[in-house]
């Protein structure tokens, strides 16, 4: 008689996603809690530590207003959008505001005219990167396997965490919301699922504060009813396409033959989604996510043009280079892809990047060869937006497989072969400014 246990069965794939609930506006919700359940919305601008605060001390010069006393400006002190008449536009939204139809990246012009009374708040973005990095912290202290999606969620692998089997992943889940919670102030919604894709639909089912548990037999039933816009990949083109051919629906999807959605879709693209209609996804949590590119750009609220306005461009431009060096040197990386994106007053869209011949995080190298690229585009309309990007990343300090050489060791500049257009406005930002 053979007394061998058999071996356990093998556990079920877990995988979770976080988001973080409304993140800006609930981190600005911690600084100012009198604006608890109310509408505001936060963009249009960056914080400025002093403006607020401004105001109260020549309205009130007898109290000692400081930022240790935020939660007793009285609410009238806040702005509201009501005739808001800038170019902003809405990086995100409490749920109180999201009410009157007022979401991520629409313009403050029209978000006035649907909830005048919403407060506005600029963004501050060192404050909503050092939250991100505490619950970050909190997590891996937990669940150690966690792919970083940026600034406000994140995936976990749950399946061999402890907890991460019990309720489908319910217990672990609740954890690391409390554990969240006790360390920012901050909720977050999860979804648990057997893989990245439905984790992530998951995650939606429930906010604020939820927590959302999708096995593989609940695909029909949980999955199937959801439109196909539900599945992060099918963007609003294709999800336009879908409708021609009477498909709304993910079930409806998943009833498309492999054949046909790749007649329609291309090979690659209608596999795919005759995978995800399924329910299909075998992505590893990446742990070690590498950047592809690092980048910097700015709305204006106002148009701007590149002769008239050139003072003001080129602090702009220079601002964003700095940044943009800063962040490189702060994550560890150099680069030798420099390129600018700039918006038109139309709306339109242009890219340009030059690749060196060394690799650099160097600020005034960023800006020369971004100010180069930006010779080589239309700057006779107005702009919208200016960016700056820095791609072809390496570990600062590596020597990459094909040995060009870093800045510091090789002084030779490259020379832009691509020159402007006949009668091109010449720009602009030189290296003086």
């Amino acid at each position: 008689m053979n007394d061998a246990k058999a071996p356990a069965a093998p556990l079920k794939r877990r995988i979770a996603h976080l988001d973080m609930d409304a993140f800006y506006a609930s981190v600005e919700l911690l600084r100012y809690p009198q604006l608890k359940g109310l509408p505001v919305v936060i963009g249009g601008g960056r914080r400025k530590e002093d403006d607020l605060l401004g105001r109260l001390r020549a309205a009130h010069p007898d109290y000692e207003w400081s930022a240790d006393n935020l939660s007793e400006i009285p609410l009238d002190f806040f702005p509201r959008i009501e005739g808001y008449t800038g170019r902003g536009v809405i990086t995100t939204a409490t749920y109180a505001a999201r009410q009157f139809g007022i979401g991520s990246a629409m313009g403050l012009m029209k978000a006035a005219k649907l909830c005048p009374q919403a407060i506005l708040l600029p963004v501050d973005f060192d404050q909503y990167r050092h939250y991100s990095r505490v619950f970050k912290g909190v997590i891996t202290e937990i669940a150690p396997v966690m792919e970083d999606r940026g600034v406000d969620e994140v995936y976990i692998d749950f399946t061999d965490v402890p907890g991460g089997q019990r309720e489908g992943g319910r217990v672990l889940a609740r954890l690391i919301q409390k554990s969240i919670f006790e360390a920012t102030g901050l909720t977050c919604s999860v979804g648990v699922a057997p893989n990245k894709l439905i984790a992530k639909m998951a995650s939606e089912f429930n906010k604020p504060n939820g927590i959302s548990i999708v096995h593989e037999e609940d695909l029909q039933t949980a999955i199937w009813p959801l439109s196909c816009r539900k599945i992060n990949g099918v963007g609003p083109k294709a999800d336009e396409k879908l409708k021609l051919h009477g498909i709304e629906t993910i079930g409806q999807l998943a009833a498309c033959e492999l054949p046909w959605l790749q007649m329609h879709f291309g090979k690659v693209y209608g596999a795919w989604l005759h995978e995800a209609a399924w329910g299909r996804d075998d992505r590893p949590i990446s742990t070690e996510s590498e950047p592809v590119s690092i980048s910097r750009e700015t709305t204006f609220e106002t148009d701007l043009h590149a002769v008239r306005d050139k003072e003001e461009l080129g602090k702009v431009f220079t601002r964003l280079c700095q940044q943009l060096a800063a962040d490189l040197k702060r994550k560890g990386y150099d680069g030798k892809t420099i390129g600018i994106k700039l918006r038109y007053d139309n709306f339109k869209n242009v890219t340009r990047d030059q690749t060196l011949t060394f690799y650099t995080q160097d600020a005034a190298e960023i800006r020369k060869f971004a100010g180069l690229c930006l010779k080589r585009v239309d700057l006779t309309r107005k702009l919208r937006l200016l960016g700056v990007r820095v791609g072809s990343l390496v570990k600062h300090g590596t020597v990459p497989e094909n040995n060009a050489s870093y800045s510091s060791q090789n002084p030779t500049h490259p020379t832009l072969h691509e020159a402007a257009p006949d009668g091109q406005t010449q720009l602009l930002f030189t290296d003086d400014e």
